[in-house]
């Protein structure tokens, strides 16, 4: 019988970072993100690129004289750098203080997609189909094999460019209905590629963009102006005061940048509970729910009387031999051993009161390692001493600490002990594993077992020990139980397993 340690997860180890991050306007979070020689990793410094574009845009910018400002796209265009780029400049000239200031814009044009470039090259399949009938037509078949058949077919059909005689020789046929058409759709495209798209209805604009022909782009710009504080020359603030300045006095004389008391620290390094803690803690939670002491249990090691004996377990039984329980100068460590030794009569005890017990904790056997045994695991045990209790009793309180654990599919099967008369092995149903797996062992303790602790004759104990690590896989979708515990868990699991739901 294996003691009861109550655990405590790794506590939090509050390594608070801050960062600083550059000042943000409205519609920031809208602007096209920053390219390549735009912003630098590190808020407060420029990269190797930026100071140039940054500088000759604050040229630009003080050549539009005092009440002008500047799109950020045509100074891109201007620059001759990409916007992307020009936008990171800006962000970075934006950090420095009141030098310039960007008003984030929104505009939306109209571009050709890869598809609708093909069908200004080339022409709608609509009309591609129409040109490469021939006068006598051809068979269906045939006719969706031409340029733009299988995509014009249906089109050319509305517009009544084309007719389908389903009662030629040889089966249906696709003939002329028309003598020419006008590839309207591509003279559109012609018009989007002018920039002229505004000028095209709506409903063209509309049919175009459902046959994704047509993209509607959302540029996101700035408007910049002069800023308070606008100067051509870029001045770069201090962002960290290192021991140099100190030492030297030079930090009198350097200009730093402002701290940003609202970003966001890093988050900390923080202790993980295994899956095992997280279940544990919450059978603990239930067992107490449910009206259930814990049993103060603070021995790993147990004798042979309190394990073997005092249970009525043979002389001959196996799970006395060795090569089934781990001996220590006299000692074993096995499965009920406390649970009868929690019943002794106290010296202060006047009369019976019904109890409920319940510990979680290690137990160790000289098991054959598989995928669901381990030599060393943990235990649930319960048990309840009061009048009158039955087979019934047990598998009502199994159910109601399984359900409330989560785990609906239960089976009971009889079994032996020497201990307990009548007997049951609990089983759950893996998902994982496809089959029903032994969660746990119970039954009614034998009445002589009782009577040398000193209860009374109409006196019923039930009891059951239970799985930790099985109801766990189950909660879990963990298929091999080595790699819940033991050399072969990966720790990365421990990181990523979520919060323990039982009522899921």
């Amino acid at each position: 019988m294996a003691p009861t340690t109550l655990s405590t997860g790794l506590a939090p180890h509050p390594r608070w970072r801050t960062r600083h991050t550059p000042p943000s306007f409205p519609g920031e979070a809208a602007a096209l993100p920053a390219g390549p020689g735009s912003l630098p990793a590190a808020p407060g410094s420029l990269p190797a690129m930026a100071p140039s574009v940054a500088e000759r845009l604050l040229e630009r910018l003080d050549q539009a004289g005092g009440s002008g400002g500047l799109c950020s796209v045509e100074a891109a265009a201007e620059l001759g750098v990409d916007h992307q780029t020009l936008v990171g400049a800006v962000k970075s000239l934006q950090a420095l203080g009141e030098v310039i200031e960007a008003e984030a814009r929104t505009a939306t044009r109209w571009e050709l997609s890869p598809e609708g470039q093909e069908v200004l090259r080339d022409g709608s399949p609509e009309v591609r189909l129409f040109r490469s009938l021939p006068e006598e037509g051809l068979p269906q078949g045939e006719a969706m094999k031409l340029p733009g058949g299988s995509l014009g077919f249906s089109k050319a059909m509305a517009n009544k460019w084309v007719r389908l005689d389903k009662g030629a020789a040889g089966g249906p046929r696709v003939l002329r209905a028309v003598p020419s058409v006008q590839d309207t759709v591509q003279e559109h495209l012609g018009q989007v590629r002018a920039g002229r798209a505004q000028a095209l209805p709506e409903r063209d604009r509309a049919e175009l963009k459902r046959r994704k022909l047509l993209l509607e782009v959302v540029l996101k710009s700035f408007w910049i102006r002069k800023g308070s504080a606008f100067s051509t020359a870029v001045a770069r603030p201090e962002t960290e005061l290192t021991p140099e300045m100190i030492a030297t006095g030079s930090w009198r004389r350097l200009p730093f940048k402002p701290y940003n008391f609202s970003s966001l620290g890093l988050p900390p390094a923080c202790g993980h509970l295994h899956p095992l803690l997280k279940v544990r803690s919450e059978l603990r939670q239930i067992f107490l729910e449910m009206g259930f002491t814990e049993m103060r249990t603070d021995n790993f090691v147990e004798s042979s009387f309190w394990n073997f004996d005092a249970l009525f377990q043979p002389q001959q039984h196996p799970a006395r031999d060795q090569h089934d329980t781990f001996f220590l100068l006299g000692g074993s460590e096995e499965f009920w051993g406390g649970v009868s030794r929690c019943f002794l009569p106290s010296p202060r005890q006047e009369k019976f009161t019904p109890v409920k017990y319940f510990s979680i904790d290690r137990v160790f056997r000289n098991e054959s390692l598989d995928a669901t045994h381990l030599a060393e695991f943990h235990q649930v045990e319960g048990v309840v001493a009061d009048r009158g209790l039955t087979l019934g009793h047990l598998m009502g309180i199994l159910r109601q600490f399984f359900t409330k654990l989560g785990i609906s599919q239960l089976r009971f099967k009889p079994a032996y002990n020497p201990y307990t008369e009548p007997s049951m092995e609990v089983f759950s149903y893996h998902e994982g594993l496809k089959k029903w797996v032994e969660v746990g062992n119970s039954g009614v303790f034998r009445p002589e077992l009782l009577l040398p602790m000193g209860l009374p004759e109409n006196i019923s104990v039930i009891a059951w020990g239970l799985s930790l690590e099985r109801p766990t896989m189950i909660k879990y979708g963990i298929n091999n139980i080595r790699e819940l515990m033991g050399h072969r868990v990966n720790l990365q699991m421990v990181y990523d397993s979520p919060m323990c739901r039982l009522d899921v």
